[in-house]
C-alpha cells in the first residue's frame, strides 16, 4: 500500500473573505493540513474556524500572524514545528493585506500610505523569511521532492502597464501592491533554482467586505465577482504552478497573465 501523503498550506488573513474561502476549499479536500494564520485566534470569527466542514483525512492549525508584527511569524513557525510536528510547507498563501483609503497622489498621505506598505509590502516579506526554510525544505526532500509556492495575493490596481484600465485614485493601496509585485518577482528570481515556485495572482475585484468597501468608494453598489467565480480560478492556477510556466509571472485568477 503507498503512503498517502498530506499537503501543507498556510494560509494569512484567514478568518474572513478570500482567505476564509481558501481554507474552506483545502479543508474540503483530503490528506491536507490547512494553517489558518490570524490577526487575533480568541476573535469569533477565528474561533468559527473550527466548525468549517472539512475530509475525514484534513485537519485544520490556528496561528497568530499579524501583518504588523516583526515577531509573530518567526512564533508561529516554532510552534507549527515544536508543537505540531511541522517541518515542511508546500503553499504558502500570502493573503493578508489592507485597503482603506482611496485619495488621489495629491490627496495621499504618508500615515496612509506607510500604512499600506507596511501590511501589504514589509508583512509579506516577514512571513517570507519566516516560512523560507520550510518551503525549501519540500523542495529537498529526496525522492518526496515537491515544488513548493509562495504566493502573494496582489491586485490589479498594483499594474503599472495596464493603470490606465482603472483611471479611479488609489494611491495607498495601488503603490503597496505594485510594491508587492516586485518583492515577489524578486523572490521568484533568488530562489527558483533551489526550486521554489513564486508569483503574484489577481483575484479579480470580489465581493469581501475589502472589495466592497472598494466599490462603494468608487461609486458601485459592491465588486463585480463572487467568491464564487474567484476562488476556484485562484485555486485551479495555484494547484497546476510550475517554475516554468508560472513562477514570476503577474497571474489572474482566470489562469491569464496581467502586465506588471
Amino acid at each position: 500500500m503507498t503512503a498517502t501523503t498530506t499537503t501543507t498550506y498556510l494560509v494569512t488573513g484567514a478568518n474572513k473573505g478570500l482567505g476564509l474561502a481558501l481554507v474552506q476549499t483545502y479543508l474540503a479536500r483530503p490528506d491536507n493540513t490547512v494553517i489558518a494564520a490570524v490577526r487575533d485566534p480568541s476573535s469569533p470569527s477565528s474561533k468559527s474556524l473550527a466548525t468549517l466542514p472539512r475530509s475525514s483525512t484534513s485537519r485544520l492549525i490556528v496561528v497568530r500572524i499579524e501583518s504588523t508584527s516583526t515577531t509573530d511569524a518567526d512564533d508561529a513557525i516554532a510552534t507549527l514545528e515544536q508543537v505540531h510536528g511541522i517541518t515542511t510547507l508546500d503553499v504558502v498563501i500570502a493573503n493578508a493585506g489592507i485597503a482603506n483609503t482611496y485619495p488621489a497622489v495629491h490627496d495621499a498621505t504618508a500615515k496612509a500610505m506607510l500604512e499600506h506598505y507596511t501590511v501589504n509590502v514589509v508583512g509579506v516579506v516577514t512571513l517570507f523569511r519566516a516560512v523560507r526554510p520550510l518551503l525549501l525544505r519540500t523542495a529537498a526532500t529526496g525522492t518526496n521532492a515537491r515544488t513548493p509556492k509562495f504566493v502573494t495575493m496582489s491586485s490589479a490596481a498594483g499594474t503599472i502597464g495596464a493603470q490606465d484600465r482603472a483611471p479611479v485614485p488609489n494611491a495607498a493601496y495601488g503603490p503597496s501592491k505594485a510594491a508587492l509585485n516586485w518583492v515577489t518577482m524578486k523572490i521568484h528570481l533568488e530562489n527558483k533554482d533551489q526550486g521554489l515556485c513564486s508569483f503574484p495572482i489577481h483575484p479579480g475585484w470580489v465581493q469581501t467586505d475589502m472589495g466592497n468597501a472598494g466599490a462603494v468608494a468608487f461609486g458601485l453598489e459592491k465588486a463585480m465577482l463572487t467568491l464564487e467565480e474567484s476562488i476556484p480560478g485562484i485555486v485551479d492556477v495555484i494547484d497546476k504552478a510550475t517554475i516554468e510556466a508560472t513562477g514570476g509571472k503577474f497571474m489572474v485568477y482566470d489562469g491569464t497573465e496581467f502586465p506588471w
